[in-house]
């Protein structure tokens, strides 16, 4: 009997499930189909992914730039590792430091402020912090907001605003506004160092260039004083405007402008042209490019809009030849002025390695700009005897003490000097801004019998 039950139970369940099946499977014919519904609302756009990086990161590209990129003197150059930690020199040496006046505007006006010292003195507010003064100068360095929001929105370049003066103090700035102000970038490094007064016998305060023109006669240095009291500049063979003066010169500013019969005016380049259209032109040989080397390389020159109707070549006379003629003989004639005060010696320090001296060549007498003054390890063979021995050995200071006393200076000589180191270390031997170095140096000479 319950072997029954059993067997009944297990045919219920098969069964009940092919009723179920055939139910299902009733179905009548299809009705015919209702109208499309309205369509629904688009969905937000999505961020691209890594299509916007191959707009820039492919071989043809950043790669290409990368290697043009080692030929600078930005990449292969040593100053990143000599002013690592200095904090005053590391903003136009180093990344994080030339980044972190840039974010810091109250720093990077460059005022001269005086501090609390008893008495106070002047000091130059243009410096970072030990902790960012370091880093080579790489791609972030000019190009800090590019990855910021990966689209077309983000500034190709780290600044291009207006650019205070540090040689001035920041009372007066340069703005080249052509090409989108891409030349600010440049001159924010590529600008003069101020000349100050001794910190030791004044409040050390910076030059200032119209008291120099104003006052030519006064004696800023008299010898027989020496390194004392009421001498204002004390010379050394580091008495100059540093190297980056290009950036001024470009511009048509910073010279000590002397009046005299030349006009002082600018070429066409300080309007019309950019540093990048010159130093970043399409690559010939080794120059052009992210190499921002341009000697030998004329394709900035001869584009649509310059010289494309007359194009210039390294044989050019009018544009090439004939005015970096002139300006060596500009120098030239203010080399020998100035280095008549040595009385039959000179007083401005020669070189001719090219390795030593970065503007060998641009004078006769391969001047450099510096001053021929005695200094331990660094210009041992100095005629001139250094007015200070501040950190010398009794050794050193036997050397230096044997040498003649450096001549006397007026303001028209410190200005002369300011002056042909200003149109000797831009570089190009007067291609930057002819008509402005032109006449500085005509001016300059013209003071002198």
């Amino acid at each position: 009997m319950k072997n029954a039950f059993r067997f009944i139970a297990a045919m219920t369940l098969p069964l009940a499930l092919m009723a179920m099946f055939l139910v299902i499977s009733c179905e009548g014919p299809r009705g015919p189909a209702g109208e499309n519904g309205t369509n629904g609302t688009n969905g937000i756009n999505g961020v691209d992914a890594n299509e916007t990086c191959k707009q820039c990161h492919t071989p043809a590209v950043v790669d290409q730039l990368a290697l043009e990129f080692e030929f600078s003197k930005h990449f292969y150059g040593e100053a990143a590792f000599e002013e690592a930690g200095n904090t005053g020199c590391s903003p136009c040496h180093t990344q994080e430091a030339f980044l972190y006046v840039v974010a810091n505007p109250t720093i990077a006006t460059g005022q001269f402020v005086l501090n609390t010292a008893t008495p106070p003195k002047y000091a130059l507010q243009y410096s970072t912090t030990s902790s960012q003064a370091l880093g080579e100068i790489r791609c972030g360095t000019c190009h800090s907001n590019l990855h910021e929001t990966y689209t077309s929105a983000d500034n190709a370049l780290t600044t291009t605003a207006a650019v205070p003066m540090v040689m001035w103090g920041a009372t007066k700035t340069i703005n080249l506004t052509q090409d989108g102000g891409k030349s600010n970038l440049c001159v924010k490094c590529h600008q003069p160092r101020a000349l100050s007064y001794s910190s030791s016998f004044t409040n050390g305060n910076r030059v200032q260039y119209d008291s120099l023109v104003l006052a030519p006669s006064t004696v800023l240095y008299d010898s027989a004083v020496g390194n004392a009291f009421p001498n204002k500049i004390i010379p050394s063979y580091r008495t100059h405007v540093h190297y980056g003066v290009v950036g001024a010169v470009f511009a048509g500013q910073g010279g000590v402008e002397f009046t005299g019969s030349a006009t002082y005016a600018n070429s066409a380049h300080t309007s019309v042209a950019s540093c990048q259209d010159c130093h970043m032109a399409t690559r010939s040989g080794r120059a052009g490019g992210h190499t921002f080397m341009v000697q030998g390389n004329f394709n900035g020159c001869n584009v649509s809009g310059c010289h494309s109707a007359a194009p210039i070549s390294s044989s050019s006379t009018t544009k090439w030849t004939t005015p970096r003629a002139n300006q060596k003989a500009q120098l030239d004639a203010l080399a020998a002025k100035l280095n008549a005060l040595g009385g039959g010696t000179p007083i401005l320090h020669s070189e001719t390695d090219s390795e030593l001296n970065l503007w060998a060549g641009l004078t006769t007498g391969n001047w450099d700009g510096y001053l021929d003054i005695y200094l331990a390890n660094t210009n041992d063979n100095g005629y001139w005897r250094n007015p200070s021995t501040s950190g010398m050995t009794s050794a050193q200071i036997a050397i230096n003490n044997a040498k003649p006393k450096f001549p006397s200076l007026t303001a028209r000589d410190i200005g002369a000097m300011i002056n042909f180191q200003f149109a000797l270390r831009e570089s190009s031997n007067g291609i930057h801004n002819t008509a402005y170095t032109s006449a500085l140096l005509a001016n300059t000479i013209a003071l002198f019998p």
